[in-house]
């Protein structure tokens, strides 16, 4: 254990010491960030201070400056600055006497400052400084200042009142202009829009710009006040300076945004000449005066959609790079975060567009017609992009998605037969004791006496399976209505006819099922054969 110990206590130390090492060659932040030192007079820095020269920092540098300076001042002199190169840089001086000199290593050379340029520029802000102490020492130059900065404080207490003013008067106006067209906006006799929702949003988008125009005035009074104390003059300037490369960037942004946006209008406008052009000829097809061998009036409204959509978005691909701020990080992120959310929550929608799409141009559904899809059956009122609705002759609508749809078998009943209308089918059970002409004459009797069921094409019957005890019938017809409501009555006159037909001639619709053999055979003798109503096949 001791030796473990040693062992230990050895190893902290060894880390201890290369910790030391390398914080020892590290550069401390002091050292890497190279001192500096302001010279400041009458509220404006004159020079600042970076090197160090002669065995003297920034900050004695600049402090003895400062006294040179002021002895200078002391003298009461022309106070007139002024600059003179030397070989180790540019002096400048006040009255011929020197204040400090700006070596090159002063200066930012990579941003093309030179010791003459610099040591310019502080002669001119010391001239400045000295100006304004000077006034700030006259009696005459304080009063008028007074009087302007007093005339500024008025107007910017009319400009307040007339800001309140105008606040009540827009805010009244806008209430009842918006409060008015609102009421306009009626769907059948209907008010549909409410306006106190828009009235409260016109009400804060008032408050924003009255609120907005009064910070600018407070703005504009403040520098204009500091402006005229020479004290305060520097800070003023700052706002003024700020203000002015607001407008400057905001005017040089619009400036160079416009070659973009007229960029983006003439693609837009290409866009919607070429969707004008093509939407005449996509009319002309739905209405029937143009004839094109792959559209026709079911496809013509899809094409032209998908048309418009495929323009659009090659345009919004074409104009993309012209937008203001498409190249900034922020509209990039934007971009790929609405393309992921329309990625991930669009597929379903997708999915059912494109069936939508399938059943148009497949034409195997169309808008009036009468259909059986699944178990639902019913007339085509709607054949949409992303569902098909039917109608049944119960009252019921059906909505079914158009992928449910393409999955399932669609029987078309309105397409046997060319024009209007639909075929209609019933299937009965007979047993093998009837005959069979029989049965089909009165079938067919009881599809003659039904009023809307056409005699051409004719009605028929068809044996559609011989099962163990009862022969199963279907008759076929042809229904000239088109309403779901009168389909349904159709078929529904059309079983109270087969009923009554084959009471009058003493035939039962039964589906015999025996449990033993009968007790004389089910067969009909050839005599038989053809009963009433059944026509009698010559021998």
């Amino acid at each position: 254990m001791t030796v473990l110990r040693r062992l230990l206590f050895a190893s902290l130390l060894m880390m201890l010491h290369c910790f030391a090492t390398a914080a020892d060659t590290l550069p401390s932040p002091q050292a890497s960030a190279p001192a500096q030192a302001r010279l400041v007079f009458a509220n404006r820095t004159i020079f600042v201070f970076r090197s160090v020269l002669t065995g003297y920092p920034p900050e004695e540098r600049a402090d003895g400056a400062r006294k040179r300076l002021e002895a200078t001042l002391a003298r009461n002199g022309p106070q007139l600055p002024s600059t003179r190169t030397i070989a180790e840089g540019t002096q400048v001086m006040l009255d011929g006497a020197l204040l400090f000199l700006v070596t090159p290593a002063d200066i930012n050379p990579l941003a093309g400052d030179t010791t003459d340029s610099v040591a310019a520029e502080s002669a001119a802000i010391l001239g400045k400084a000295l100006l304004e102490r000077r006034e700030q020492a006259s009696p005459r130059y304080l009063l008028i200042a007074a009087a302007l900065c007093a005339a500024a404080t008025l107007a910017y207490g009319l400009i307040l009142h007339g800001l309140r003013l105008m606040h009540r008067w827009v805010g009244k106006r806008s209430t009842q202009a918006i409060s008015r067209r609102l009421g306009q906006v009626r769907l059948k006799n209907v008010r549909i829009l409410d306006a106190e929702h828009y009235v409260a949003f016109m009400r804060q988008l008032v408050n924003l710009l009255i609120w907005g125009l009064r910070l600018m005035a407070t703005y504009l009074w403040l520098a204009f006040v500091m402006g005229k104390i020479p004290y305060s003059r520097s800070w003023g300037e700052r706002l003024q300076d700020y203000l002015i490369d607001v407008i400057a960037g905001v005017a040089q942004g619009v400036i160079d945004a416009l070659p973009g946006l007229v960029l983006v209008a003439v693609i837009a406008a290409i866009a919607r000449l070429v969707m004008l052009t093509a939407g005449s000829v996509f009319e002309r097809v739905e209405s029937g005066e143009l004839q094109i061998a792959w559209l026709d009036h079911d496809t013509a409204m899809p094409t032209r959609r998908i048309f418009n959509v495929v323009i659009w978005l090659f345009a919004l691909a074409m104009a993309y790079p012209y937008l203001p701020g498409s190249h900034t990080a922020a509209f990039q992120g934007v971009s790929v975060l609405v393309g992921l959310m329309v990625s991930i929550g669009a597929s379903s929608i997708v999915g059912q567009g494109a069936s939508g799409l399938i059943l148009m141009y497949a034409r195997s559904l169309r808008k009036g017609e009468y259909v059986r899809i699944g178990d639902a059956e019913g007339t085509v009122v709607e054949l949409g992009m992303f569902e098909t609705r039917l109608r049944t002759g119960l009252g019921e609508e059906i909505t079914m998605p158009n992928a449910w749809v393409l999955s399932n078998t669609t029987k078309n009943y309105s397409r046997a037969h060319a024009g209007t209308g639909f075929v209609l089918d019933t299937t009965v059970t007979i047993g093998y004791d009837t005959p069979w002409r029989q049965v089909h004459a009165m079938l067919e009797l009881a599809a003659a006496r039904t009023e809307d069921i056409a005699a051409t094409p004719k009605p028929y019957v068809m044996q559609i399976g011989l099962s163990d005890f009862y022969v199963e019938y279907r008759l076929v017809a042809y229904a000239t209505v088109e309403t779901p409501r009168r389909r349904a009555e159709v078929l529904n006159q059309l079983h109270q006819y087969i009923v009554d037909v084959f009471n009058e001639f003493g035939v039962q619709i039964t589906s015999p099922h025996f449990t033993q053999e009968p007790a004389t055979p089910h067969v009909i003798p050839k005599e038989n054969w053809s009963p009433a109503p059944a026509a009698r096949e010559p021998q």
